[in-house]
């Protein structure tokens, strides 16, 4: 590692690299942390924390990758280098710089290369690579982590996160490369001259709001309902907004502050839409016009958080409410139009709740569960769609990520917060709000309840100390969990599930490293390590007659794990 960091600071680097360098040179820890690895590339790409050496988001790490990423594409042949890759990027410190340098890297290869000119969603770069029929493309972004982070998500050709095998592929290339400042890279301006790389923005903004504009199916709505929205200072703001008001929402009031696309997020200290904190200013804002319904995306514009006026007081919907308000709300929208497919299917992960579940079977639509990642959720669309086996309904998973239309294929904040719009809008124009609502889904299907615990795990032990927890756990499987029998233990690293009477089951999904426990009233509890961020993840899941009991539930079984 020593050998390495000298190797850095003989290159040339750019001054604030080689300045952060230097102020390390007598912390040892500080250079094994920076040199112990590479930004490690999961399914879906690498994120990491902005800074100097391999285990950092620099300018040399995205050569890296996007040298990766080019022989992979060299590999597909000349039809896929002229294909091409589309660009995009969020507000986050170094998103543009970022793509640019990818541009680079691809161009050197003969690659073609489509980049917005302006921070736009996550949600348009999949739209784009399958409107411009691109081989791959490239969102610069780290969702919603905090601002010294940024990160490399890698499309494929459908649209969606790279499947595993895509993702191999490209590693395997990566590892090949022996010295990372040998990398070649081409004059941005250059790769202009010779068509390599093309700017975009106009046509295809006009485009995608085409398709979001097919979202809009009620008129019976209250269109002078006041909301108001926080893009968090991230790539939501120009979609979202442009989006409201054609929908004809007259009366949608833009959190200012927030408005200003700044990578350090100056009015937040997380700018994650699931955080109460993060929707500060847009409850003041709210308070002071009167709104009913507050929408907040997060940098990328991938997830959507929502909250709604409760009395005096605005409260925040958890990710499985809004999902399971949005499954109903699009149920009764498709009976009154005389549009449900006999052949729908919802899908949502495994760490997602029930709720959706129920209201699905009840409206006589399958269910299918994937893997946690929407990437697994996009790769059943495309399935279906080659098939005409089934007609995709709505897909969603717990930490705000939901998906209506598969004109995108990843988690769509822009389409959802125009559709949340609407639906709180036709409620509202019925006399009932969002909480009114669930309160009824609740009466009907059971009261559920949900809940999130993360330890985190840093450094360079961090993953090993997580993987002996999940191990610990399947050398000692419980028989029960705070008095309540244990009726079944799913391992999706070894594909078996366990019921309580030794019988064994399998489980026909990808291989993961993560253990859900189903209790006998139906509880549930899942345990797995993020594939973003240096934490192990606990899911706890429950269902009762009140929301008393289920509060009472929760916390129950939840001292019964932690």
């Amino acid at each position: 590692m020593k050998e390495l960091y000298t190797k850095w600071r003989s290159n040339n680097l750019p001054n604030y690299l080689l300045e952060e360098l230097d102020s390390i040179l007598q912390d040892e820890k500080a250079i094994e942390d920076r040199f112990y690895q590479y930004v490690s590339f999961g399914t879906g790409g690498m994120r990491g924390v902005l800074g100097a050496g391999t285990n950092r988001m620099n300018i040399f790490t995205i050569r890296r990758v996007s040298e990766g990423l080019a022989r992979y594409i060299e590999s597909n042949g000349e039809e896929a280098k002229k294909r091409g890759v589309v660009l995009a990027y969020d507000t986050r410190h170094f998103s543009r710089e970022f793509a640019v340098e990818t541009a680079s890297v691809l161009g050197a290869h003969g690659i073609t290369t489509y980049i917005y000119k302006e921070p736009r969603p996550t949600p348009q770069l999949s739209y784009t690579v399958r409107e411009l029929n691109a081989f791959a493309g490239v969102v610069i972004t780290a969702s919603h982590n905090p601002k010294q982070y940024n990160g490399f998500k890698v499309y494929g050709e459908d649209g969606a996160q790279l499947v595993p095998t895509g993702a191999k592929q490209i590693v395997q290339h990566m590892e090949q490369i022996e010295d990372i400042f040998e990398i070649v890279v081409e004059d941005i301006e250059k790769l202009e001259s010779q068509g390599y790389v093309k700017w975009i923005l106009d046509e295809l903004d006009a485009k995608f709001m085409d398709n979001l504009l097919t979202l809009k199916e009620n008129s019976a709505i209250d269109s002078e309902m006041k909301i108001v929205y926080s893009p968090l200072h991230g790539a939501g703001l120009v979609p979202v907004t442009e989006g409201l008001k054609q929908f004809g929402f007259s009366n949608v009031h833009l959190v200012e502050e927030q408005a200003i696309q700044d990578g350090a997020f100056p009015t937040v200290s997380y700018p994650n839409p699931e955080e109460p904190a993060a929707f500060k200013l847009a409850m003041e804002l709210g308070e002071k016009v009167g709104a009913e319904l507050l929408l907040a995306t997060d940098p990328d514009a991938d997830r959507l958080g929502v909250a709604v006026r409760n009395g005096a007081n605005y409260e925040l919907l958890t990710g499985n409410q809004l999902g399971a308000l949005l499954l109903h709300y699009l149920f009764q929208t498709h009976l009154h139009n005389g549009t449900l497919p006999a052949n729908g299917v919802m899908i949502k992960t495994i760490v997602t709740a029930e709720l959706g579940a129920k209201i699905a079977a009840h409206y006589n639509t399958d269910v299918i569960n994937t893997l946690t990642g929407f990437k697994y959720i996009a790769e059943k669309i495309e399935e279906f769609e080659k098939s005409g086996e089934r007609t995709f309904l709505f897909g969603y998973e717990e930490s705000y990520g939901y998906l209506i239309k598969t004109f995108a294929r990843d988690k769509d904040a822009v389409q959802v917060a125009l559709k949340v719009a609407e639906m709180a809008a036709y409620y509202s124009k019925a006399g009932q709000s969002l909480l009114d609502v669930l309160n009824d889904l609740h009466k009907e299907f059971g009261y559920h309840k949900e809940a999130l615990v993360s330890q985190v795990f840093e450094g360079k032990d961090g993953q090993e100390q997580m993987n002996a927890i999940l191990n610990k756990i399947r050398e000692n499987i419980p028989s029960e969990i705070a008095g309540i029998p244990v009726a079944r233990v799913e391992d999706y690293l070894s594909s078996v599930a366990t019921l309580a009477d030794g019988l064994t089951l399998d489980i026909t999904l990808p291989k993961e490293n993560a253990i859900k426990i189903v209790l006998a009233n139906d509880a549930w509890i899942a345990i797995r390590p993020s594939g973003t961020e240096p934490k192990c993840k606990y899911y706890f899941g429950v269902v009762a007659e009140s929301d008393e009991e289920a509060s009472l539930l929760i916390k129950k079984i939840k001292s019964g794990v932690l």
